[in-house]
Protein backbone atom coordinates (compact mmCIF):
# COMPACT_ATOMS: atom_id res chain seq x y z
CA UNK A 1 0.00 0.00 0.00
CA UNK A 2 1.27 3.44 -0.63
CA UNK A 3 2.48 5.66 2.11
CA UNK A 4 -0.04 8.69 1.32
CA UNK A 5 1.29 10.61 4.42
CA UNK A 6 4.66 11.16 2.05
CA UNK A 7 3.03 12.44 -0.74
CA UNK A 8 0.36 14.61 0.63
CA UNK A 9 2.50 16.46 2.13
CA UNK A 10 4.77 17.62 -0.76
CA UNK A 11 1.44 18.34 -2.93
CA UNK A 12 0.69 20.98 -0.97
CA UNK A 13 3.78 22.57 -1.67
CA UNK A 14 3.68 21.80 -5.63
CA UNK A 15 -0.30 23.11 -5.60
CA UNK A 16 0.78 26.32 -4.07
CA UNK A 17 3.28 26.15 -7.25
CA UNK A 18 1.09 25.48 -9.75
CA UNK A 19 -1.36 28.41 -8.13
CA UNK A 20 1.31 31.00 -8.51
CA UNK A 21 2.43 30.52 -11.64
CA UNK A 22 -1.14 30.19 -12.74
CA UNK A 23 -1.64 33.41 -11.08
CA UNK A 24 1.48 34.73 -12.45
CA UNK A 25 0.47 33.78 -16.27
CA UNK A 26 -2.80 35.45 -15.81
CA UNK A 27 -1.54 38.47 -14.36
CA UNK A 28 0.63 38.66 -17.98
CA UNK A 29 -2.58 38.84 -19.94
CA UNK A 30 -2.71 34.88 -20.30
CA UNK A 31 0.07 34.51 -22.05
CA UNK A 32 -0.15 31.07 -20.70
CA UNK A 33 -3.52 29.50 -20.09
CA UNK A 34 -4.04 26.97 -17.30
CA UNK A 35 -4.40 24.31 -18.94
CA UNK A 36 -1.09 24.35 -20.54
CA UNK A 37 0.82 25.38 -17.20
CA UNK A 38 -0.61 21.48 -16.15
CA UNK A 39 1.50 20.06 -18.78
CA UNK A 40 4.52 22.21 -18.32
CA UNK A 41 7.81 20.86 -17.83
CA UNK A 42 9.97 22.90 -16.02
CA UNK A 43 8.77 25.39 -13.30
CA UNK A 44 9.90 28.46 -10.87
CA UNK A 45 13.38 27.89 -10.50
CA UNK A 46 13.87 24.84 -12.83
CA UNK A 47 11.32 22.54 -10.29
CA UNK A 48 9.75 19.86 -12.26
CA UNK A 49 6.22 20.66 -12.30
CA UNK A 50 3.82 17.65 -13.31
CA UNK A 51 0.29 17.36 -13.12
CA UNK A 52 -1.03 16.25 -10.05
CA UNK A 53 -3.78 13.58 -11.77
CA UNK A 54 -2.26 10.64 -12.44
CA UNK A 55 -1.94 9.50 -15.99
CA UNK A 56 -1.63 5.64 -15.22
CA UNK A 57 -2.74 3.31 -12.09
CA UNK A 58 0.99 1.85 -11.95
CA UNK A 59 3.54 2.93 -14.34
CA UNK A 60 6.59 -0.27 -14.96
CA UNK A 61 8.99 -1.35 -17.47
CA UNK A 62 9.61 -4.40 -18.65
CA UNK A 63 12.99 -5.18 -20.37
CA UNK A 64 14.03 -8.12 -22.91
CA UNK A 65 17.13 -8.96 -21.42
CA UNK A 66 17.60 -10.84 -24.54
CA UNK A 67 17.22 -7.89 -27.34
CA UNK A 68 18.85 -5.82 -25.15
CA UNK A 69 22.30 -7.74 -24.82
CA UNK A 70 21.97 -8.71 -28.97
CA UNK A 71 21.81 -4.89 -29.66
CA UNK A 72 24.42 -4.06 -27.35
CA UNK A 73 22.62 -0.89 -26.76
CA UNK A 74 24.31 -0.28 -22.92
CA UNK A 75 26.18 2.78 -23.69
CA UNK A 76 23.45 4.02 -26.06
CA UNK A 77 20.48 3.87 -23.63
CA UNK A 78 23.24 5.42 -20.64
CA UNK A 79 23.71 8.60 -22.76
CA UNK A 80 19.96 8.57 -23.78
CA UNK A 81 19.37 9.00 -19.94
CA UNK A 82 22.29 10.84 -18.20
CA UNK A 83 22.87 13.91 -21.11
CA UNK A 84 19.04 15.14 -20.81
CA UNK A 85 18.75 14.68 -16.87
CA UNK A 86 21.83 16.78 -16.39
CA UNK A 87 23.95 13.37 -14.45
CA UNK A 88 27.36 14.29 -14.05
CA UNK A 89 29.88 12.21 -16.07
CA UNK A 90 32.79 11.34 -12.81
CA UNK A 91 35.12 9.05 -14.09
CA UNK A 92 35.88 7.90 -10.03
CA UNK A 93 34.32 5.24 -8.67
CA UNK A 94 33.83 6.46 -4.86
CA UNK A 95 32.09 10.00 -6.57
CA UNK A 96 30.37 8.32 -9.43
CA UNK A 97 26.58 9.37 -10.11
CA UNK A 98 24.48 7.23 -12.22
CA UNK A 99 20.59 6.69 -12.86
CA UNK A 100 20.94 3.80 -15.43
CA UNK A 101 23.60 1.39 -16.01
CA UNK A 102 24.24 -2.20 -17.04
CA UNK A 103 25.51 -5.19 -14.43
CA UNK A 104 25.67 -8.70 -14.90
CA UNK A 105 23.30 -11.41 -13.09
CA UNK A 106 25.89 -12.32 -10.58
CA UNK A 107 24.81 -8.98 -8.95
CA UNK A 108 21.76 -8.27 -10.44
CA UNK A 109 20.11 -11.67 -9.12
CA UNK A 110 22.82 -12.63 -6.15
CA UNK A 111 20.42 -14.83 -4.71
CA UNK A 112 18.91 -16.39 -7.73
CA UNK A 113 22.26 -17.31 -8.50
CA UNK A 114 23.02 -21.49 -8.76
CA UNK A 115 26.09 -24.10 -9.74
CA UNK A 116 24.46 -25.36 -12.41
CA UNK A 117 23.47 -21.97 -14.11
CA UNK A 118 24.04 -21.95 -17.98
CA UNK A 119 27.07 -19.58 -18.48
CA UNK A 120 25.05 -17.90 -20.89
CA UNK A 121 22.94 -16.70 -18.12
CA UNK A 122 26.29 -15.32 -16.54
CA UNK A 123 27.41 -13.65 -19.41
CA UNK A 124 24.23 -11.51 -20.07
CA UNK A 125 24.11 -8.17 -18.75
CA UNK A 126 21.11 -6.38 -17.22
CA UNK A 127 20.03 -2.59 -17.17
CA UNK A 128 19.67 -1.76 -13.28
CA UNK A 129 17.62 1.63 -12.04
CA UNK A 130 15.20 2.22 -9.41
CA UNK A 131 13.11 -0.28 -9.16
CA UNK A 132 10.20 2.17 -8.03
CA UNK A 133 8.76 -0.16 -5.42
CA UNK A 134 5.50 -0.18 -4.48
CA UNK A 135 6.33 -0.60 -1.13
CA UNK A 136 9.97 1.49 -1.23
CA UNK A 137 11.77 1.51 1.96
CA UNK A 138 13.44 4.76 0.83
CA UNK A 139 10.58 6.44 1.39
CA UNK A 140 9.95 5.29 5.00
CA UNK A 141 13.41 6.50 5.82
CA UNK A 142 13.59 9.63 4.06
CA UNK A 143 12.99 12.46 7.01
CA UNK A 144 12.18 15.43 4.75
CA UNK A 145 9.96 13.98 2.58
CA UNK A 146 12.10 14.67 -0.46
CA UNK A 147 11.99 11.34 -1.43
CA UNK A 148 7.85 10.65 -1.86
CA UNK A 149 5.75 8.35 -3.78
CA UNK A 150 3.13 9.23 -6.57
CA UNK A 151 -0.30 7.75 -6.70
CA UNK A 152 0.61 6.32 -10.04
CA UNK A 153 3.44 4.70 -7.96
CA UNK A 154 6.53 6.33 -9.52
CA UNK A 155 9.35 7.23 -6.30
CA UNK A 156 10.23 10.32 -7.14
CA UNK A 157 12.42 13.09 -5.49
CA UNK A 158 12.17 16.86 -4.35
CA UNK A 159 16.04 18.16 -4.47
CA UNK A 160 15.07 21.38 -2.86
CA UNK A 161 14.01 19.18 0.64
CA UNK A 162 17.10 16.41 0.12
CA UNK A 163 19.54 17.44 3.20
CA UNK A 164 21.90 14.37 2.18
CA UNK A 165 20.98 12.26 5.10
CA UNK A 166 21.86 9.41 2.71
CA UNK A 167 19.30 7.20 4.97
CA UNK A 168 17.68 6.51 1.21
CA UNK A 169 20.93 5.16 0.40
CA UNK A 170 21.18 2.85 3.12
CA UNK A 171 17.76 1.92 3.11
CA UNK A 172 17.82 0.97 -1.11
CA UNK A 173 18.94 -2.85 -1.39
CA UNK A 174 19.42 -1.71 -5.11
CA UNK A 175 22.54 0.43 -4.51
CA UNK A 176 20.08 3.11 -6.73
CA UNK A 177 20.90 6.21 -5.40
CA UNK A 178 23.82 8.48 -6.23
CA UNK A 179 25.02 11.25 -3.53
CA UNK A 180 26.56 14.14 -4.86
CA UNK A 181 29.85 14.42 -2.79
CA UNK A 182 31.31 16.85 -5.43
CA UNK A 183 29.65 19.61 -6.74
CA UNK A 184 28.41 17.65 -10.13
CA UNK A 185 27.79 21.38 -12.35
CA UNK A 186 31.57 20.88 -12.23
CA UNK A 187 31.11 17.94 -14.72
CA UNK A 188 28.67 18.80 -17.10
CA UNK A 189 29.95 19.04 -20.58
CA UNK A 190 26.64 20.73 -21.52
CA UNK A 191 23.82 21.22 -19.40
CA UNK A 192 20.01 21.14 -20.73
CA UNK A 193 18.19 24.18 -19.28
CA UNK A 194 15.01 22.26 -19.35
CA UNK A 195 16.09 19.88 -16.46
CA UNK A 196 17.02 21.35 -13.11
CA UNK A 197 20.94 20.35 -12.16
CA UNK A 198 21.85 19.44 -8.57
CA UNK A 199 24.27 20.54 -6.32
CA UNK A 200 26.75 18.85 -4.10
CA UNK A 201 25.50 16.83 -0.64
CA UNK A 202 21.79 16.08 -2.73
CA UNK A 203 20.97 11.92 -3.48
CA UNK A 204 19.53 11.88 -6.64
CA UNK A 205 18.22 9.07 -9.11
CA UNK A 206 15.95 7.63 -11.94
CA UNK A 207 12.46 9.52 -12.10
CA UNK A 208 11.14 7.27 -14.45
CA UNK A 209 11.10 10.35 -16.45
CA UNK A 210 8.48 12.18 -15.16
CA UNK A 211 9.00 15.38 -17.17
CA UNK A 212 8.04 13.37 -20.03
CA UNK A 213 5.50 11.51 -18.96
CA UNK A 214 3.35 14.15 -17.90
CA UNK A 215 3.23 15.74 -21.89
CA UNK A 216 2.80 12.24 -23.34
CA UNK A 217 6.24 10.65 -23.95
CA UNK A 218 8.08 7.70 -23.24
CA UNK A 219 11.53 7.53 -20.52
CA UNK A 220 14.59 8.18 -22.98
CA UNK A 221 15.83 5.11 -21.61
CA UNK A 222 12.67 3.29 -23.71
CA UNK A 223 12.73 5.58 -27.17
CA UNK A 224 16.80 4.51 -27.30
CA UNK A 225 16.25 1.19 -26.34
CA UNK A 226 15.35 -0.18 -30.12
CA UNK A 227 12.19 -1.62 -28.47
CA UNK A 228 14.43 -3.76 -25.92
CA UNK A 229 12.31 -1.58 -22.79
CA UNK A 230 9.04 -1.50 -22.78
CA UNK A 231 7.05 1.02 -20.45
CA UNK A 232 3.40 1.28 -19.44
CA UNK A 233 0.83 1.07 -17.30
CA UNK A 234 0.93 -2.34 -15.47
CA UNK A 235 -2.93 -1.78 -14.19
CA UNK A 236 -3.87 -1.82 -17.37
CA UNK A 237 -4.73 -5.81 -18.92
CA UNK A 238 -4.33 -4.41 -22.57
CA UNK A 239 -0.75 -2.37 -22.01
CA UNK A 240 2.07 -3.60 -23.88
CA UNK A 241 4.17 -4.10 -20.37
CA UNK A 242 1.20 -6.73 -19.34
CA UNK A 243 1.34 -8.55 -22.70
CA UNK A 244 4.43 -8.84 -22.80
CA UNK A 245 4.28 -10.24 -19.00
CA UNK A 246 1.92 -12.53 -19.65
CA UNK A 247 3.68 -14.65 -22.63
CA UNK A 248 7.29 -14.95 -21.16
CA UNK A 249 9.13 -15.70 -17.95
CA UNK A 250 9.95 -12.49 -16.07
CA UNK A 251 11.84 -12.12 -12.85
CA UNK A 252 12.44 -8.75 -10.53
CA UNK A 253 15.20 -8.04 -8.52
CA UNK A 254 15.45 -9.35 -4.75
CA UNK A 255 11.87 -9.73 -4.99
CA UNK A 256 11.54 -11.56 -2.09
CA UNK A 257 12.64 -8.83 0.01
CA UNK A 258 8.61 -7.58 -0.02
CA UNK A 259 9.95 -4.48 -1.81
CA UNK A 260 7.42 -4.89 -4.83
CA UNK A 261 9.69 -3.90 -8.08
CA UNK A 262 8.10 -2.24 -10.95
CA UNK A 263 11.10 -3.45 -13.26
CA UNK A 264 10.55 -6.56 -14.66
CA UNK A 265 13.37 -8.23 -16.76
CA UNK A 266 12.02 -11.17 -19.32
CA UNK A 267 14.08 -14.17 -20.10
CA UNK A 268 13.64 -17.02 -22.74
CA UNK A 269 11.90 -20.24 -21.48
CA UNK A 270 14.68 -21.88 -22.01
CA UNK A 271 16.47 -20.05 -18.83
CA UNK A 272 13.12 -20.94 -16.84
CA UNK A 273 15.56 -22.59 -14.62
CA UNK A 274 17.62 -19.58 -13.46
Amino acid sequence: MMNEWSYEGLMNRRDFLMTGLAAGALSLGGLASLSTLSACSVGVEGAVVIPTKPLAGHWGMVVDVQLFNERRIAQKVVEACHKPHNVPNIDIPRFEVKWIWQDDFEHCFAGMDNEFLTSRVKELKFPVLCNHCQQPACVLNCPTKATFQRPDGIVDMDYHRCIGCRFCMTACPYGARSHNFLDPRAFLEEVNPKYPTRTDGVVEKCNFCVERLSVGLKPYCVEASEGAILFGDLDDPQSEVRKALEQRLSIRRLAELGTEPSVYYLLRDGEAHV
